[in-house]
Formats: structure tokens, sequence, C-alpha cells
């Protein structure tokens, strides 16, 4: 299972690495958790578009804790590989049209 989360998290931070005028992560990198990834925005109006996409595709939950804003992916255990894919995929298709 460890393994298995990994390879997950590997996925979405991959995506997020990629682009990170974009995507700004909230910890450092040896820091990053295997179970939820956290990221802002350079604005409030590319979040909310964010939001917006991802929840046509059916990834739902994805926004931050009231205190602390900005996105929260969960990929627990019980989320498939096949889900972080497909955060990662809409991630860089996102960023890509963003220019």
């Amino acid at each position: 299972m460890h393994k298995i989360n990994q390879e997950k998290a590997k996925c979405v931070y991959d995506a997020m690495d990629a682009f990170p005028e974009l995507y700004q992560g909230h910890a450092r990198k040896e820091d990053r958790s295997l179970m939820k990834a956290t990221f802002r925005f350079p604005d409030e109006a590319t979040e909310k578009a964010f939001l917006d996409q991802a929840q046509k595709l059916g990834l739902d939950s994805l926004k931050g804790h009231r205190s602390v804003g900005g996105i929260r992916a969960s990929i627990y255990n019980a989320m498939p590989m096949e889900g972080a894919k497909l955060l990662a995929s809409f991630m860089k298709d996102f960023a890509s049209k963003r220019g």
C-alpha cells in the first residue's frame, strides 16, 4: 500500500512541479504528504476556474480548508491510482491552456 501511495503522490506532485508558476505548493518538497497534496494559485480567479473545471470532470472536494484556502487533493488509500492520474492529467491540461 505504501508503494502505491508513493506512486499516486508522485503522479500528482510531478504535475504540480511541471508548472511551478501556476501550482504553488504549501509544503517543501521534502515535507510533502503522501495523503494530501496542497497548493495555491497566483490569484483567486485562477483557483475558481480550476475548481469549476475540475468539478465538471467529477474531481470533487478539492477546495482547501476554510482557514488555509487553496487546493487540497486527498490521495488516501481509498483513492485509486486512476483518480490520481485523472487529477494529474487535468492539472497538466489546465496549466497548458493557461499559457
